[in-house]
């Protein structure tokens, strides 16, 4: 499968014999190369593997270094440490290793990763919950990540116990999440900003086309209170202080493009008010005399706002 063009592969194979750009070593803190896939990894790499690797250690778990492949096929080893020397390891550690092997990917431009499955072997986690925590990790690395250097990610697997569950979980886990995504509901905030005795309203230059608050789409990493304050400063060049939630309105033919939900916020605004970003223009209504055509659901929203603010008066 695809997902932003970097191809995921569940394959059954040695991981030693990888031709990818980097594999990943399932590595206790302190980088020494017994048994498992990181004493394969020595056996067939050469000792230069380990060496180098015990320089950069110990670290704490969860935590990952890089070195060179030796003889290998890879360039490159990514060692996370998924257990101390007790060999002991969990989900919190399991999910830190994947992110940091990403991560250091990322750092070092490269363009193609092998993981195998990391805490199965000698840590003895299940290969059920280790390829849902990978999976999640990677949509976390996809979601994050503006300009991934990955192209390819594959799961090199030795058993063919590890490789069905890795294809259900991983493919599965991922169509299945990618697909509610592309489908929604999407969140959005609307703000309600009060402003010398009336609110602010934009006039949208985009369809749905009419009069609306000042809002839009939550970013990824963004709380509905930070984004609603991003948006207001946007679209109206104020500043959102002193705000209150509204409601949530969910209602799905809200908006005439796709089901979005609205968090919807009420306030006070300052600053000098004009129209910025996707705003055509920008005025400031009183309630008793709005605007004729007004986009989405949010001639209810001011019905709603005027009843929450008669009912504290």
């Amino acid at each position: 499968m695809k997902i932003k063009n970097i191809e995921i592969l569940i394959t059954k194979g040695d991981i030693t014999e990888s031709g990818n750009e980097a594999i990943v070593n399932a590595a206790n803190n302190r980088f020494y190369m017994g048994g498992g896939v990181a004493g394969a990894i020595k056996k067939k790499g050469g000792r230069i593997i380990e060496e180098e690797a015990i320089k950069q250690g110990p670290v704490g778990v969860g935590e990952a270094v890089i070195t060179q492949a030796g003889v290998l096929k890879a360039k490159y080893v990514i060692h996370a440490a998924t257990m101390k020397m007790d060999f002991k390891t969990d989900e919190d550690i399991i999910r830190k290793a994947a992110h940091s092997a990403l991560k250091l990917a990322q750092e070092k431009t490269i363009s193609s990763i092998a993981f195998c499955a990391l805490g199965c072997g000698v840590g003895g986690f299940s290969y059920e919950a280790a390829s849902k925590i990978m999976a999640q990790e990677i949509f976390r690395y996809l979601q994050e990540t503006k300009e991934p250097t990955l192209k390819k990610i594959e799961f090199i697997l030795f058993s063919e116990e590890a490789l069905k569950i890795f294809q259900k979980n991983i493919v599965g886990y991922l169509e299945h999440i990618t697909g509610k995504l592309r489908e929604g509901p999407f969140l959005t905030v609307d703000g309600i900003v009060e402003l010398d005795n009336g609110i602010v309203m934009i006039e949208r230059m985009n369809p749905p086309l009419g009069w609306a608050f000042p809002g839009g789409f939550v970013d990824y990493g963004e709380t509905v209170e930070g984004a609603v304050k991003r948006e207001i400063k946007e679209e109206t060049n104020l500043d959102f202080f002193d705000f209150k939630l509204l409601g949530v309105y969910s209602e799905p033919k809200r908006d005439a493009r796709f089901h979005t939900i609205s968090t919807v916020f009420y306030g006070k605004g300052k600053g000098e008010l004009k129209a910025a970003s996707d705003a055509k223009n920008v005025k400031i209504y009183v309630v008793d005399s709005l605007p004729e055509k007004i986009a989405f659901d949010h001639r209810q929203i001011i019905k709603d706002y005027v009843e929450r603010v008669k009912s504290k008066k």
